[in-house]
C-alpha cells in the first residue's frame, strides 16, 4: 500500500508536475552558460555532472520512481554523456573536457563496500534459513523474565543487537512476529501494546548505528573515510564498534525509560512463547561457526590485517561451497539497496574523476566556513531528508559533497574532531530520523500493527532523534579530539 501510494498515486497530475519540474531543472542546469555557476574552468562534462546530480536529488526527494531506479538512471546517463564510451557527438574530448572512464563508472557496482553489503545480506539469509535468528531471540530474551518492563527492555536490546548485523527491516518483521501473541495477552485499555510495538522500530533504527553494516549510511560513510584516493583514514570494523556500540546500548536504555513513561503497562507480567528455533543438521552447524568466526574477524581486523570488505566474502564462499546458500537464495539479496548505493558512488566518482570537486574547492572558499556550521548543517539536512526519503539516498547525496568540503577544510576541522565527526555524524543523523511511518521500513511495519498512532510515533521519533543526535555528535566529537578515530 505504501509503495503504491508513493509510486502510483491516484492524482496523476501531481506526478506529471513533479516529472516536468525535474526535467525542466535538469535541462536548465545542463544547458545554461557555464560562467553562471561561478566555478573556475568548468568543463561541459563537469556541468553535465552537476545537472545529473540535481536530477538525482530531485528524483529521490520527490520519489517519482523508486530510489534504485533513479540510481540506475544516474549510471546510464553518466555512461552515455560523460564517459569515453558515450554518444560520439556528445563526448568529443576536445570540446567537452576530460571524459570519465566507463570502466570507472561501472566499477561502482563492484566497489568493496558493495561486497560488504552482499556479505551482510548472505549472513542474514543463512541465519533465517537455518532458524539461527529465532533461536538466538529465544535464548537472549529468556533472561529478561516475565515482568512487563523487563520484557520491553529485552525486545529493545535484542532488536538493537540483531539490527547491527541483519537488515533492520528483516529484524523488525521477525521481532513483530514474536510480539503478535504477546499483544493478545495485554488489555486493550492499557498502553503496553503501544510501548512494545514502538520498541521495535526505535531499536531497529538505533541499533543500525552500531556496526558499519548495520545500515547503508554507515557503510557509505566508511567508504569515503577509507577511500585510498581520498581521505584514506583506515577506519576498521572493530574501531567503529568500539565507540558506536556503547552509544547504541545507552540510547536503547534511554528509549526504554521514555517508552515506560509515555506508554505505561497496566499488566505487570507477560508470558513469552516464541515458536520456531534452530534446525538440526550439517548446514546449521556451518552457519553457527561461520557467523561467529565472521563477526570475530570483523572485530579483530586490525590484528589479522584482513579488512572488513574481504571478511564479508568469507561467509559467501563457505555457504556457497557447502550448499547453505543456493541460487534461489541469492534472489533474496536486497539488490535494490545495492543499486541505490552504487548510484550514489557513481555520483561521487563523477565529482572527483571529472575534476569538478577540485574546481569547486578552488572556487568556493570552504576554508572560511565555520567547522561547527558544517557539522550542524550536514546533520540537520540529513535528518530532515531522511524522515521523508530513503536514508540511503540521503547519505548517497550528502557524503560525496561533505567529503569534498572536509578535504578542502583540512586542519580547520580539528576543533570539532576532524572529518570523521562530520561524516559519521551524518550517518547518525540518518539513523535518528524516525518521525513518520514512511521514514523507515521498521516504522511502517510497526504502524501496520494498528497499535501505534502517527502522533505517538512522531513524538517518540522527535525525542529520540534529538537525544541520539546530541549524544552521537558529542561522542564522535570527543573521539575525534582525542584522536581515537
Amino acid at each position: 500500500m505504501r509503495h503504491n501510494r508513493k509510486y502510483y498515486p491516484a492524482d496523476g497530475t501531481k506526478r506529471a508536475i513533479k516529472i516536468a519540474l525535474v526535467a525542466l531543472i535538469t535541462l536548465l542546469l545542463w544547458n545554461m552558460p557555464a560562467e553562471w555557476y561561478g566555478i573556475q574552468n568548468l568543463t561541459v562534462i563537469q556541468q553535465r555532472i552537476i545537472a545529473i546530480f540535481a536530477f538525482a536529488t530531485l528524483m529521490w526527494v520527490f520519489e517519482v520512481v523508486s530510489s534504485w531506479a533513479t540510481s540506475v538512471a544516474i549510471i546510464v546517463l553518466m555512461l552515455l554523456f560523460c564517459t569515453d564510451s558515450g554518444i560520439l557527438p556528445m563526448v568529443n574530448e576536445e570540446e567537452v573536457g576530460k571524459l570519465l572512464s566507463y570502466k570507472g563508472v561501472m566499477a561502482t557496482f563492484a566497489d568493496p563496500v558493495i561486497m560488504l553489503f552482499i556479505g551482510g545480506f548472505v549472513l542474514a539469509i543463512a541465519a533465517t534459513k537455518t532458524g539461527l535468528d529465532a533461536q538466538l531471540a529465544k535464548v537472549l530474551l529468556k533472561p529478561f523474565g516475565t515482568r512487563s518492563e523487563m520484557v520491553l527492555l529485552g525486545f529493545l536490546l535484542i532488536t538493537g543487537l540483531f539490527s547491527m548485523f541483519v537488515s533492520n527491516t528483516a529484524t523488525a518483521a521477525m521481532m513483530l512476529t514474536f510480539l503478535t501473541p504477546v499483544f493478545h495477552q495485554l488489555p486493550p485499555e492499557g498502553k503496553g501494546r503501544v510501548a512494545l510495538a514502538m520498541s521495535i522500530p526505535v531499536a531497529a533504527n538505533l541499533g543500525g548505528m552500531g556496526t558499519p553494516i548495520g545500515t547503508p549510511p554507515n557503510t557509505i560513510a566508511l567508504k569515503y573515510l577509507n577511500d585510498p584516493e581520498g581521505l584514506n583514514m583506515g577506519l576498521g570494523f572493530g574501531q567503529w564498534m568500539m565507540f558506536m556500540f556503547p552509544l547504541v546500548i545507552l540510547l536503547l536504555f534511554i528509549s526504554w525509560r521514555i517508552l515506560l513513561k509515555a506508554f505505561p503497562f497496566t499488566q505487570k507480567t507477560i508470558e513469552l512463547n516464541i515458536e520456531g528455533g534452530m534446525k538440526k543438521g550439517f548446514h546449521s552447524k556451518v552457519v553457527i561457526i561461520t557467523f561467529f568466526v565472521t563477526v570475530a574477524l570483523w572485530l579483530l581486523d586490525r590484528v589479522t590485517g584482513i579488512n572488513s570488505y574481504t571478511v564479508a566474502m568469507i561467509p559467501f564462499m563457505v555457504f556457497a561451497l557447502t550448499g547453505v546458500i543456493t541460487k534461489r537464495d541469492l534472489e533474496q539479496i536486497n539488490w535494490s539497496v545495492i543499486w541505490m548505493v552504487a548510484g550514489g558512488f557513481a555520483l561521487g566518482y563523477g565529482l572527483n574523476a571529472s575534476g569538478l570537486a577540485a574546481n569547486a574547492v578552488e572556487s568556493i572558499p570552504f576554508g572560511e566556513f565555520s567547522p561547527l556550521l558544517i557539522l550542524l548543517m550536514g546533520g540537520a539536512i540529513c535528518y530532515l531528508l531522511s524522515n521523508f526519503i530513503s536514508n540511503s539516498a540521503t547519505a548517497a547525496l550528502l557524503m560525496p559533497i561533505l567529503a569534498i568540503v572536509c578535504g578542502a577544510m583540512g586542519d580547520k576541522l580539528a576543533p570539532i574532531g576532524g572529518t570523521p565527526t562530520v561524516l559519521i555524524g551524518v550517518a547518525i543523523a540518518a539513523s535518528s530520523a524516525m518521525i513518520l511511518p514512511i521514514s523507515t521500513p521498521p516504522n511502517a511495519l510497526a504502524f501496520a500493527t494498528g497499535y501505534v498512532k502517527q502522533n505517538d510515533m512522531a513524538k517518540m521519533g522527535i525525542v529520540m532523534g534529538i537525544i541520539s543526535m546530541v549524544l552521537g555528535f558529542g561522542l564522535v566529537y570527543l573521539m575525534g579530539t582525542l584522536h581515537l578515530i
